[in-house]
């Protein structure tokens, strides 16, 4: 008799499919059962609004929530920058996955680089982070954007570059990189210029939290590096009260001695939309042992960004 089929909810997105069906793969040779995915359609999927207006990202996750919750699923996949930082009663996020690149990348009109763009250049981007850093970009170098609100899939956001609406957009690499579109890139963002959405580039393996044998065998897909940088990611943006819909950056990356990883940085923006504004830091420690060590080195850096006037960048602070 063969096992039954475990379901994996995922949100109806090609890029949603795409790296839920790569979960699915991985999952079955661990657990030797075959995966089902049930497409679930969320609130953030079907609404129109920018993210902003419709409380940000998490939008997108309470629906596969609930019916893990319910038990109309066994598991879910999530895109981790998406995840509310708070931790959900009865849900329990069993793996983290080795991360994707978690650079933002450049969509432009004749191949160009963001330093090509023309004077007054349109750039699409939904997320008030990239524009924060763009504009504080353009305004360190000399140039001109104009940073343009936009919305969809990313078919819908290239779509605006190749119907001439806009001369670029801004979108993540580890997204373009799952469908199979990362060789339409015209530039890939040092994290220099700007830093990721804390969690970028990795994915949640989320599942109800009494399941044991299903949490032990999804562990086997843990990355404990990545698990250990986005706990400091997430845990910086949580002590900012900020939430997925903030204009915070955050990467935390391995400082490696030769073969020997030695420490751990993590690297914080935040500021104002128009980029006037920016208040950027980071720190750097042991890499983080434990699940509490990841959250102190996130606590603290925001602790100092709060200290150097964050607070006031990020208009409604979340109640």
């Amino acid at each position: 008799m063969t096992e039954k089929a475990l379901r994996l909810g995922t949100r109806r997105s090609k890029l949603a499919m795409a790296q839920s069906g790569q979960v699915a793969d991985a999952v079955s040779q661990v657990t030797g059962r075959p995966v089902e995915l049930v497409e679930i359609t969320t609130y953030g999927d079907t609404s129109r609004e920018h993210l902003a207006q419709i409380g940000g990202t998490g939008v997108f996750v309470a629906a596969l929530r609930d019916a893990l919750l319910q038990g109309e699923v066994d598991f879910a996949v999530h895109s981790l920058k998406d995840l509310p930082t708070a931790q959900h009663e009865g849900l329990l996020v069993a793996a983290v996955p080795e991360r994707e690149d978690p650079r933002d990348v450049v969509v432009a009109r004749d191949a160009r680089k963001l330093t090509d763009l023309p004077r007054g250049a349109r750039i699409g981007t939904g997320a008030p982070r990239r524009m924060a850093q763009l504009n504080a970009y353009a305004r360190t170098h000399g140039m001109e954007f104009e940073t343009v609100p936009i919305r969809g899939n990313v078919d819908t956001r290239i779509g605006y570059v190749r119907s001439g609406e806009l001369d670029a957009v801004v979108l993540a690499a580890a997204g373009l990189n799952r469908v199979g579109r990362i060789d339409e890139v015209t530039d890939f963002l040092s994290v220099d210029t700007v830093l990721p959405a804390p969690g970028q580039g990795a994915l949640a393996i989320e599942c109800a939290a009494d399941n044991a044998s299903l949490i032990a065998a999804l562990a086997e897909l843990d990355d404990p590096f990545t698990r250990a940088a986005v706990t400091a990611e997430r845990s910086l943006l949580a002590a900012l009260e900020a939430g997925c819909s903030a204009p915070v950056g955050a990467l935390a990356d391995l400082l490696a001695d030769g073969q020997i990883v030695k420490e751990m940085r993590l690297r914080g923006v935040v500021g104002t939309t128009d980029g006037s504004t920016l208040v950027q830091l980071s720190t750097t420690g042991p890499v983080p042992e434990t699940h509490e060590a990841a959250l102190a080195l996130g606590r603290e850096l925001a602790t100092e960004m709060l200290a150097q006037g964050a607070a006031g960048l990020m208009g409604e602070r979340a109640q």
